[in-house]
């Protein structure tokens, strides 16, 4: 163990004689995993270095300024003000003692009976620190802040530039990664550039703003059915975004985006990259470096412990349950999380009454859904496929029900049907200017 982790001071904690549960990360996992232990015989302690929970599904249209930033994220503390056998600390874990049953972070340690990491993912880059150090993901409501400022900070240096090719690389916008958020996030941009553009940047042209979308796979959506993939092209190419397929994004040094395929090697001269090509877990130090497997996932068992640790278990886009028909383990999407939480949460109050887990974890997959700009959505449900704007009103029905937070759904429910029947959107301010490295 590095002493450099450890601390001597603890957190200061209510004392109790109930089972000890800390909970590590207050994404859809934690908080559905807290939810289901309300008022159960435990003291659960919540660690997160943010004091709120953001819905990442609607990152794209804070980044597009579609949404305020405040209307998708919820106070923890407001969040669980009923659940009267939380305890909620700001911190950030350094490092986890499982031999002594204790995680050390930057304002003290404490002690756990048990203790469950969800702490999500972050965006992988995949070892490209150019690409990283230029681009911006799509993880956080601190990315989609700064896309947004960085997107409105270049249309006005286009604006005030003379430059030709200057302004030319300030219009063109390169999003990569052709999932359900690169592609939510290039219908958002095409929206903005077909509907908005015209009235509040006049002097620049709409021909001259340009969306690319940049896809590795032969097809976007490549988790979803080729009817899915095939619609929601169609509907990008309507919109008038470029998307190159079967297309690798090799470096990115700010003001070029150089890409391969199998043909031959293009650049992009674009001011702009938005990665949303891949993540990874969030893994934390102390974890036996045995348990940590592909995309930096922590290996767990069919009741999300991890190997040879009793006590201590994972779930989330951080837990890789690997088994015969899930060789990589379940996909990194929200409705695992949310299931992997209640599950445990079961087990965990069941092992404490019997000894015993009451139950394995079963992923029960509802399908998965993707919007396209403006009325317009994939949903790929069991047997059913729908598009247009039926798909669109399934999407967002069900992602109203999702948000937290009373406040957070008529907010959303208002913007969006105001979306639907005029062109408005959140006012384009610039209220913290992103400034990236040099």
């Amino acid at each position: 163990m590095k002493t450099s982790y450890l601390t001597t001071k603890s957190i200061c904690i209510p004392k109790s004689n109930l089972p000890k549960v800390v909970v590590i990360g207050a994404g859809f996992a934690g908080i559905n995993f807290i939810k289901k232990l309300k008022e159960k015989p435990v003291q659960i302690i919540l660690i997160d270095q943010h004091n709120y929970h953001q819905f990442q599904p609607l990152l794209y249209q804070v980044a597009i300024s579609g949404l305020e930033p405040d209307s998708i994220v919820s106070p923890i503390r407001k969040l669980f003000k009923s659940c009267k056998n939380m305890i909620y600390r700001m911190a950030k874990v350094d490092f986890i003692d499982t031999e002594n049953n204790k995680i050390h972070t930057n304002i003290g340690s404490v002690n756990y009976d048990y203790l469950v990491i969800a702490t999500g993912s972050s965006t992988n880059f995949y070892g490209s620190k150019n690409i990283e150090k230029y681009s911006i993901g799509l993880k956080n409501i601190n990315d989609a802040i700064n896309i947004r400022s960085w997107m409105l900070q270049n249309l006005e240096k286009a604006v005030n530039g003379c430059n030709m090719v200057e302004k030319d690389a300030l219009t063109k916008f390169v999003v990569v990664g052709g999932g359900p958020a690169g592609v939510e996030m290039a219908g958002a941009l095409a929206e903005f550039k077909k509907y908005l553009l015209k009235n509040d940047y006049p002097e620049i042209e709409r021909s001259s703003m340009k969306i690319y979308l940049i896809q590795f796979d032969n097809r976007i959506l490549p988790a979803m059915s080729e009817k899915a993939s095939n619609h929601a092209l169609k509907v990008l190419q309507k919109l008038g975004i470029e998307v190159l397929l079967n297309t690798k994004v090799t470096d990115y040094d700010g003001k070029t985006v150089k890409t391969s395929t199998i043909d031959k090697d293009l650049t992009i001269n674009a001011n702009s990259l938005i990665w949303t090509a891949g993540v990874k877990g969030n893994s934390i130090k102390g974890i036996n470096e045995n348990a940590i497997v592909a995309g930096n996932r922590i290996k767990v068992n069919e009741f999300n412990q991890i190997d040879n640790l009793k006590n201590v278990f994972a779930i989330g886009d951080v837990a890789s349950m690997v088994s015969t028909e899930n060789p990589k383990g379940h996909p990194m999407v929200a409705q695992v999380a949310i299931q992997q939480g209640h599950t445990l949460a079961e087990n965990i109050v069941s092992k404490i009454k019997t000894n015993h887990f009451k139950n394995p974890f079963k992923y029960n997959d509802k399908g998965s859904m993707a919007t396209i700009g403006k009325k317009d959505a994939v949903a790929d449900l069991n047997s059913t496929f729908l598009d247009g704007k039926i798909g669109w009103m399934l999407w967002s029905l069900i992602h109203l029900i999702s948000i937290t937070g009373f406040k957070n759904k008529i907010t959303v429910s208002f913007n969006w049907m105001l979306k639907y029947f005029s062109y408005e959107k959140a006012n384009q301010l610039i209220i913290r200017k992103y400034k990236r490295e040099n």
